[in-house]
């Protein structure tokens, strides 16, 4: 795209770009202070310890704002697109800021229980709204745009580059306190992504959605991560039709294996995914789930779901995100040493 193509694509999408602002009270924060920051803290009247923020970040029921993010409007009667790590926090407060400036406090009406994606609703209509593209036509080199809320400073920053990698994965983390996320089948791209950019809409040269801003790699430069918004298009279908995002359950956890992994621990196949606890406190297969129901047991290796081979670029995790809930689907298994397939009714995740 020349610089003209960009600025039409700029003007076509900014006006659907929201601010998320985060907000939390006062007392709330106070009792979420870590012991060890304590003796840092002034004592007040009382006797107790207490932040010390300025009056005038402190509203009249007490909210203090905390931070913020970006998403998009995909519908005009007030769907809004952003990540859940943005909105991960139950007891936080969030308005959403549009680009004339009106504020909206917002519901949040679904948080992806596998990927990073969540909807919010505002009470408005009549808003420009995004259209949604196709991740999956999206091709290396290809000229993209990222909008958002910089740093949760720079409001409408926009940034362009290029696709510089598709179905990439990584480990996330939301903040230092955060668990670790697997991510996977991720857009990579060039275009400069910042904390605060989490959420906003990555556009393709007419203007349509194909991924939602999400990561950034820390200490490197021009490498950041969109989720492809495909998978945020089965939310929105998912949340019109049944009021909820449904997403698969299986029911196992499990690693996958390499020649590596077979070598160490004496595997029978260089392949699949051998099902074991993450920690004594758990199971590989998870109590009254379909894979608890179908007789899967802990050190079963599963070596194919509905035919397809299962290794390292093509986990269990993958093919679910394609099924639906009540899906059959046929785990071709070898259990010590002895090949058997069983079959497994897909039940919604909780």
């Amino acid at each position: 795209m020349d610089d003209k193509d960009v600025i039409k694509v700029i003007r076509k999408a900014m006006p659907a770009v929201v601010s998320v602002a985060i907000a939390k009270k006062l007392e709330d924060l106070e009792r979420e202070i870590p012991k060890e920051m304590y003796p840092f803290l002034p004592t007040g009247p009382d006797g107790r310890k207490h932040l010390n923020v300025p009056d005038g970040m402190v509203d009249k029921r007490g909210m203090v704002e905390i931070g913020g993010g970006s998403g998009c409007i995909v519908d005009p009667n007030g769907l809004i697109l952003t990540n859940k790590h943005v909105i991960e926090d139950s007891n936080a407060e969030y308005t959403v800021i549009l680009n004339d400036n009106r504020r909206f406090n917002a519901k949040v009406l679904t948080r992806d229980p596998v990927n990073d994606v969540a909807i919010l609703k505002i009470e408005a209509s009549g808003l420009p709204a995004l259209k949604l593209g196709d991740a999956t036509e999206l091709e290396l080199g290809q000229t993209v745009v990222a909008i958002g809320n910089a740093l949760g400073l720079f409001k409408n920053t926009v940034s362009k580059g290029i696709v510089s990698g598709l179905s990439r994965s990584i480990t996330a983390q939301a903040d230092p306190t955060a668990p670790l996320q697997e991510m996977r089948g991720l857009i990579q791209t060039d275009a400069a992504i910042n904390p605060g950019n989490s959420g906003g809409p990555l556009v393709d040269k007419d203007g349509c959605v194909v991924g939602v801003n999400s990561a950034i790699v820390a200490g490197a430069q021009s490498i950041g991560f969109a989720i492809p918004i495909n998978a945020a298009r089965r939310d929105l279908e998912d949340l019109k039709k049944y009021g909820r995002i449904r997403r698969p359950l299986l029911g196992l956890r499990y690693v996958m294996i390499d020649d590596n992994l077979k070598e160490k621990m004496g595997l029978t196949a260089s392949y699949g995914a051998l099902i074991v606890r993450e920690s004594e406190h758990d199971s590989g297969v998870v109590p009254g789930s379909p894979a608890d129901k179908a007789g899967i047991r802990e050190k079963d290796i599963v070596l194919e779901l509905n035919a397809q081979k299962l290794d390292r670029e093509h986990p269990i995790q993958d093919f679910l995100e394609n099924l639906n809930v009540g899906d059959v689907i046929k785990l071709s298994i070898l259990r010590e040493g002895q090949p058997m397939s069983v079959n497994v009714t897909l039940e919604e995740r909780k």
